[in-house]
């Protein structure tokens, strides 16, 4: 069975020599043939620079492509996933936050027939805040999307070879690997993986962009978001009638009169925030379609090293490889 390792890689010069040593020694431990494709995710410091060496010192086993700019961390790993060529594909980060010493508990729970292996972190090593927040996106994402994923924010995982060419058969403008992978599989499963603190560097993921992925998430494989604005903003209109109604037939009875002016605003800016909300819930949805429509490529490799990496570069689906 060959392993291809595919590994995002954005500003991470502080971890990558040890990270590849640690993670070439469990490889070659192994015994058994694999690749492992690097992608640098248009890194402003000496990654690039330290992935070429590696290139450079092993052109049998690593291969690295070079990105046009910063797409983000899943077009990073489709642009590897176009590349591999193993029984099975394996993610993980280059931060080592994910030890390499892992993978094979991953190739192991593979070998036994399951065709998605994700990882699980156990004593997580972030702040309280990191993972709060990553928590709550976890738990907002299995609610709407009703998918079977306890953590969403692992990359530690495995992937099948036909797994992976269905993920390459989408053209989404904005897609999650892990959410995809799981809609594909057919016997997939989730194992405990160690979890380590960041030896060096910064993480790429601010809270902002924890909420930005938790949007993705819920627009990208779920529909509920907008049927729930929509639930609601029926039943809003039916209380509104109600209230008028009411206020009606109070007019009726008592007169005019001018109290409950305080409580009509509150009311008003109760049902303005909920109307913003629901734009802003389709405004997600229009902007997905808007991208998709557009049809720029998710990716452009602008080079490559390693493992035939002279091959001149093709199109596909509008993507450069």
């Amino acid at each position: 069975m060959k392993v291809s390792v595919v590994v995002p890689v954005f500003n991470e010069e502080a971890n990558l020599d040890e990270f590849l040593r640690r993670l070439l020694a469990v490889m070659d431990g192994r015994g058994e043939p694999y690749e492992v494709v690097l992608v640098d995710d248009g890194s402003r410091d000496r990654s690039l620079e330290i992935l070429k060496s590696w290139a450079g010192r092993r052109p049998d086993r690593i291969r690295v492509l070079e990105l046009s700019r910063n797409f983000g961390q899943h077009p990073a790993i489709l642009a590897g996933f176009r590349d591999v060529t193993g029984d099975v594909a394996v993610t993980l980060d280059a931060d080592l936050q994910n030890p390499p010493e892992e993978i094979p508990k991953l190739l192991a729970k593979f070998g036994e027939g399951y065709d998605v292996v994700g990882g699980v972190r156990q004593h997580r090593q972030d702040s309280w805040a990191r993972r709060a927040a990553s928590a709550l996106v976890n738990r907002v994402t299995v609610a709407i999307t009703r998918m079977k994923l306890t953590d969403f924010g692992c990359m530690l995982r495995a992937y099948s070879r036909d797994v992976v060419e269905e993920i390459n058969r989408c053209d989404e403008a904005s897609t999650f690997i892990p959410a995809l992978g799981q809609s594909f599989a057919r016997r997939p499963i989730e194992i405990e993986v160690a979890h380590a603190p960041r030896s060096g560097g910064a993480s790429a993921y601010s809270f902002y962009r924890l909420i930005r992925l938790n949007f993705d998430l819920m627009t990208g494989f779920s529909s509920v978001p907008i049927q729930l604005f929509g639930l609601l903003g029926t039943a809003v209109a039916l209380g509104g009638i109600a209230f008028g109604v009411f206020l009606f037939v109070r007019r009726l009875i008592v007169g005019a009169e001018v109290e409950g002016v305080f409580t009509l605003f509150a009311i008003l800016f109760t049902l303005l925030g909920v109307a913003m909300a629901g734009l802003g819930i389709v405004g997600e949805y229009v902007g997905r379609i808007y991208e998709q429509v557009r049809g720029r490529p998710r990716f452009s490799v602008k080079r490559a090293y390693g493992l035939g990496a002279d091959a001149p570069p093709r199109q596909v689906k509008g993507e450069t490889r």
